[in-house]
């Protein structure tokens, strides 16, 4: 869509130019008019920027996330502990930071992941089309009808060791964090390739694709220079709203014990850890939860947002 409302040979590189602005300029304060989406825009980089901080507040007040204080369990707010301690004497405020790191790491790369594998499988169906496009349809349609919690269950309990993996990759600490990426990515792309798809469908018969075709461009070319460009919106979107839904994904795994291990916080597991103590110590649960619900909630107005400031149907009125 962008690429060719903003291009055109025919006025010259400087008309190219101001009607690049001027799009931009108009997808711009549409979303603006959208409040929501720019109060949870604005709330999620406040969210991101403090966990990316989490290092530099730990060395600035002096206390160590992972330190064990048995002592001064289940503290209150205070001034050294701006959210209490949790049931190991952990400042709780820290952990729920590093957590944020880590439950907003999974949800930014595997949305992203999935994005490319749906954006690749989405651009050879809706352009090579026929027998291709049936196979790639079929298989996201059954990938579709795949109960999602249950398969993701099944695959985050199964025993790296019996798949022959290097001992290196499986005893590393980090590899719950590498698993729930990869296995949400693999069922997680479907609504990224139908979309896309049917955006090629409609822009291949477009004449600039027509005429790329008649100068000799191959397929290649034509998929990802000509006609991806003109369907970026609906990845965008799509992408956007999956982060909310990855994370939620990662904290329901993580709250069954099959998501992230410790000793690498997430909110998922912060919440395990709480469920035992939600009558003696409920904020131990609630903080947890409640950047959850905030972090999903802000992700879907998000999406809503871009959604409204990038559909072509208003943009062309």
């Amino acid at each position: 869509m962008t690429a060719r409302l903003i291009g055109g040979n025919a006025n010259g590189g400087g008309g190219e130019a101001r009607a690049a602005r001027s799009l931009w300029g108009l997808l711009w304060r549409r979303f603006l008019d959208h409040h929501l989406a720019v109060a949870s825009g604005f709330l999620l980089i406040v969210l991101a920027a403090l966990a990316m901080a989490a290092p530099l507040i730990e060395a600035a007040s002096g206390i160590d996330a992972k330190t064990v204080d048995l002592f001064n369990r289940f503290q209150g707010p205070s001034l050294g502990h701006p959210l209490g301690t949790d049931e190991l004497g952990r400042d709780l405020f820290l952990r729920l930071l590093y957590g944020g790191q880590v439950s907003l790491f999974v949800g930014f790369v595997a949305a992203l992941v999935s994005a490319v594998i749906g954006t690749v499988i989405g651009l050879w169906a809706g352009y090579y089309g026929g027998r291709l496009d049936a196979l790639l349809m079929r298989l996201t349609d059954g990938v579709i009808a795949l109960p999602l919690l249950p398969l993701l269950i099944v695959l985050a309990a199964v025993d790296l060791d019996k798949l022959g993996l290097p001992a290196a990759l499986t005893e590393d600490e980090n590899i719950s964090l590498y698993r729930i990426i990869v296995i949400i990515a693999l069922v997680g792309w479907t609504t990224v390739a139908r979309l896309v798809r049917g955006a090629a469908l409609t822009v291949r018969e477009r004449e600039f694709v027509l005429a790329a075709t008649a100068q000799g461009a191959g397929g290649f070319r034509i998929m990802f220079v000509h006609i991806l460009p003109n369907v970026v919106s609906p990845i965008i979107v799509a992408t956007t709203l999956s982060v909310g839904s990855v994370i939620l994904l990662e904290s329901i795994l993580s709250f069954l014990g099959l998501g992230i291990q410790p000793p690498i916080p997430s909110w998922g597991n912060m919440l395990t850890n709480a469920q035992e103590l939600i009558w003696t110590a409920p904020e131990l649960a609630f903080y947890p939860g409640m950047a959850i619900f905030i972090t999903v909630i802000a992700f879907n107005f998000l999406g809503d947002g871009l959604q409204d400031a990038l559909d072509p149907r208003a943009i062309s009125r």
